[in-house]
C-alpha cells in the first residue's frame, strides 16, 4: 500500500512539474520548437547533420557574455539540466524538454565580474571557478533545481572554499572526489582539493613542477600503458608554456612528474582530452590558427607508453576557425570551434591517422574567420544524446544528431538537345537534365551515367540521372540526350588581289585556289571539307573587277562562304619602256636590280605581285622620282609591278 501511494505520488508531481514548466515557457523569451537541418541550414544558423532543438538568448539571463559550461543529470529522474557561464555568474536551466527548456536563474559571481568562469559537477553539486580576484570555488547544491517555484530566480551558494582565490579552470575526477584548481592565484600548476565532502572541501596541496596549467583532464588511469593502470593521471595543457604536461596525482602529497610534449607551430597550447580506451591524446592550441594561418588545427599523440608519447599527426578542418574545447563521445570528437560553431568529427580510424568531419552546428553565421566570436564550449555528455553548445554572445544552444533520413529523393528527368563545339565535344551539366527532381532535406547532388560527347554520338543517347540526398538515399531516371552539330565549317579566304594579263594574250585565266591551297576549310566533326569555286578555275576574264566566291557545306548540312575582289587590268608590252605619265623602269628583262623612274611625278607606292597574284613586295610613304630595287631574292620568272595604284607594268626576273 505504501509502495502504491509512493508511485501516484511521483506522478502526480511529474504533471504538476509539467504544469508549471509550460507555465515558464509561455513567459520566457526562447525557441519553442525544433528547427530541423534542412538544406544546410535550421533558422537562421548553417548546419549539417544537427537539428536546432532550442536557443535562450543572453537577454534571457540579462547578461553581456557567456564562457564555459558543463551539465547534470538528475539521479531521481534523468531529467537534464544546463550549467552555463556567464560573465557574471552561472546560469541553470532545465532542459527536460529540449524543445521547451527553462531558464531557472542565476548564482552571481562571488565577486566581481570576468570573462572566464568554470563549471564542473560532483555528487549532484556543482563546483565553479572564476579569474575573478578572491573568486574561490562557489559550491552549490543541484538537487535544488527540481523544485524552483517561481523562475527566474536569484540562487544562493550553499558552500565555499577560498584556499585559493582566482583560477583559470576546475577539473574533477568523479572517482575519487578529487577537484583539481588549474591557473590559480596559489599553485600556477595544479591546486588539489578533496571535495569527497562537497559541503566541506579540504585544501590537498598541488603541482606546479611542469609550470602553468590552462586546462586539464584527470582520469583513473585504465590505458595501454600497464605500468600507470589505476593511478591517477592528470593531463594539462599549459597555454603559453607550450607543452602538455603528464602528471601521477596518486600520491597528493607527492605528484611525480611522467613526461612533457611539444610539437611545431606553437601558439597557446589550450586543451587537450583523451580518446576513450586512453589510448591517444587530442590537443588544440587556441593561437595557431590565427598566428600560422593554417585551418583548424587538432594535434593527436600516441600515448601507448606514458612515459614516451609520440605526436602522432594533425587533423585539419575545413574553415579556418580557432579551435576552443573538444570532448570525447565513443568515435566522435565534439569541438567548440568558436566562429564555425560546434564540429563534430568521425575518430574512429584515429588508429590509421585518419578523421573526418561528419557534421557540424554553426551559432555564429556572419563568418568562419579566425577570430574568437562563436562557440566557447560545446557539452555532448547528456544521456538523451542532446548537446549544448554555449557561445560568447549567442547564448545557450541546445542541438540534436538530426534523425536518420531513410527516404529516398524523388529522380525528374527531361530529355535535352546539347550542340557540339569547335572541337566536336560536349559536357552536359547534370542540372540540365533534372526536370525537377527533389527530396526532403530541400538539398541533394545529381550524377550523370555519361556526361561526355563527341562526333561520333550524334544523334539520341539514353543516359541516366542519379539523385542523391545527404544520407546517401538515391533515385533514379533516365533521359535522351540529343546531340546536334550545328556549327558552320570555318573557310580561310585569300586576300583582295590585283593581277594582270596571262604573258601573250589579252585576258587572265582564273587559277584553281582550291588547288593550289590559297583557301582552306575546316569542320569540327568531318576535318577538311570541299570547296566550291565560282567563277570555277580556268574561266578567261579580261581588265574589270571581280568578286570569286568559295562555299562548303559538311556532312550535317551546315554551310559557309567567304569572298575576296580579284582586280584584272592590262598590262602595256615588255618592250615599252615609257609609261603613262612620264614612269620608266630598267632593265627588263632584269637580274639583280630594277629601277623605276618618273618625270614630274614623285613615287610614293611600288607593290610587286607574282603570276599566282600573290603579293611579294610592298613599299609605301615613298615620295621620289627615282627608286631601286634589288631583286636577288626573286625567282625567275614573271612578276606585275603597280606603282602608285595607278599604273601596272610587267617585268621579268632572269
Amino acid at each position: 500500500m505504501q509502495l502504491y501511494k509512493l508511485v501516484v505520488l511521483r506522478i502526480l508531481f511529474k504533471k504538476m512539474k509539467q504544469l508549471l514548466r509550460l507555465s515558464f515557457v509561455l513567459s520566457s523569451t526562447i525557441a519553442l520548437t525544433q528547427t530541423p537541418c534542412i538544406g544546410g541550414m535550421a533558422g537562421a544558423y548553417p548546419c549539417n547533420g544537427y537539428d536546432l532543438q532550442s536557443h535562450i538568448p543572453l537577454s534571457t539571463m540579462n547578461t553581456t557574455g557567456a564562457n564555459d559550461s558543463w551539465g547534470w543529470i538528475d539521479p531521481t529522474n534523468n531529467d537534464e539540466y544546463a550549467l552555463v557561464g556567464l560573465e557574471d555568474g552561472t546560469a541553470f536551466i532545465d532542459i527536460s524538454d529540449p524543445n521547451a527548456p527553462v531558464y531557472l536563474g542565476k548564482l552571481p559571481t562571488q565577486t566581481s565580474t570576468s570573462q572566464w568562469r568554470d563549471i564542473k559537477v560532483y555528487n549532484n553539486y556543482a563546483f565553479i571557478v572564476s579569474e575573478a580576484p578572491g573568486h574561490g570555488i562557489q559550491i552549490f547544491d543541484l538537487t535544488r533545481l527540481r523544485n524552483v517555484s517561481n523562475p527566474p530566480v536569484t540562487f544562493t551558494i550553499d558552500a565555499h572554499f577560498n584556499g585559493f582565490g582566482s583560477a583559470h579552470n576546475i577539473v574533477i575526477n568523479e572517482e575519487t572526489g578529487y577537484a583539481y584548481g588549474v591557473g590559480a592565484d596559489t599553485y600556477v600548476g595544479s591546486h588539489f582539493v578533496n571535495i569527497q565532502n562537497p559541503l566541506n572541501p579540504i585544501d590537498a596541496g598541488g603541482f606546479s613542477g611542469d609550470g602553468y596549467t590552462h586546462d586539464a583532464q584527470v582520469v583513473t588511469y585504465s590505458g595501454p600503458d600497464a605500468t600507470y593502470s589505476g593511478r591517477e593521471i592528470l593531463i594539462s595543457s599549459s597555454g603559453s608554456d607550450a607543452v602538455v604536461s603528464i602528471v601521477d596525482v596518486t600520491d597528493k602529497s607527492n605528484p611525480q612528474s611522467v613526461a612533457t610534449i611539444s610539437y611545431s607551430n606553437v601558439g597557446y597550447t589550450h586543451q587537450a582530452w583523451f580518446t576513450e580506451d586512453q589510448r591517444y591524446l587530442l590537443l588544440g592550441d587556441e593561437f595557431d590558427e590565427s598566428n600560422v594561418g593554417f585551418n583548424t588545427r587538432t594535434i593527436i599523440f600516441d600515448l601507448l607508453d606514458l612515459d614516451n608519447p609520440v605526436l602522432d599527426f594533425e587533423y585539419f578542418g575545413p574553415t579556418s576557425a580557432i579551435d576552443h574545447n573538444g570532448y570525447v563521445v565513443g568515435n566522435t570528437y565534439f569541438l567548440a570551434n568558436y566562429s564555425a560553431g560546434m564540429r563534430a568529427i568521425d575518430i574512429s580510424g584515429i588508429g590509421s591517422n585518419t578523421m573526418n568531419e561528419i557534421g557540424f552546428f554553426d551559432t555564429y553565421p556572419s563568418n568562419n574567420n579566425a577570430n574568437f566570436s562563436g562557440a566557447w564550449n560545446v557539452y555532448p555528455f547528456f544521456n538523451s544524446g542532446n548537446i549544448m553548445i554555449c557561445d560568447r554572445s549567442g547564448g545557450f544552444f541546445l542541438v540534436k544528431s538530426s534523425a536518420p533520413d531513410t527516404t529516398n529523393p524523388v529522380a525528374v528527368c527531361q530529355n535535352i538537345t546539347i550542340p557540339l563545339d569547335m572541337n566536336g565535344e560536349a559536357v552536359v551539366n547534370p542540372v540540365l537534365v533534372d526536370g525537377g527532381s527533389f527530396d526532403d532535406s530541400g538539398f541533394y547532388t545529381l550524377a550523370l551515367s555519361e556526361n561526355s560527347f563527341d562526333c561520333s554520338q550524334k544523334g539520341p543517347n539514353v543516359v541516366t540521372l542519379t539523385v542523391t540526398d545527404p544520407s546517401g538515399n538515391t533515385d533514379s531516371c533516365t533521359a535522351t540526350i540529343t546531340v546536334v552539330d550545328d556549327l558552320e565549317p570555318l573557310l580561310d579566304c585569300p586576300p583582295n588581289t590585283t593581277v594582270g594579263y596571262d604573258p601573250g594574250v589579252d585576258y587572265y585565266t582564273v587559277p584553281d585556289y582550291v588547288q593550289n591551297g590559297d583557301i582552306t576549310a575546316t569542320d569540327n566533326c568531318d576535318g577538311n571539307t570541299g570547296i566550291v569555286q565560282t567563277p570555277s578555275a580556268g574561266t578567261q576574264v579580261t581588265e574589270g573587277t571581280y568578286t570569286i566566291n568559295f562555299e562548303t557545306i559538311d556532312s550535317e548540312g551546315n554551310s559557309n562562304s567567304c569572298s575576296f575582289v580579284l582586280t584584272v587590268q592590262e598590262i602595256l608590252n615588255v618592250d615599252d619602256y615609257s609609261f603613262e605619265n612620264g614612269i620608266t623602269i630598267f632593265p627588263n628583262p632584269a637580274v639583280e636590280t630594277i629601277t623605276v623612274q618618273s618625270q614630274e611625278i614623285p613615287i610614293n607606292a611600288i607593290r610587286i605581285f607574282d603570276i599566282t597574284g600573290k603579293q611579294v613586295y610592298s613599299q609605301n610613304n615613298l615620295d621620289t622620282l627615282r627608286k631601286t630595287i634589288s631583286l636577288n631574292t626573286f625567282s625567275e620568272g614573271l612578276y606585275f609591278m603597280r606603282l602608285n595604284d595607278l599604273v601596272t607594268k610587267r617585268l621579268i626576273k632572269k
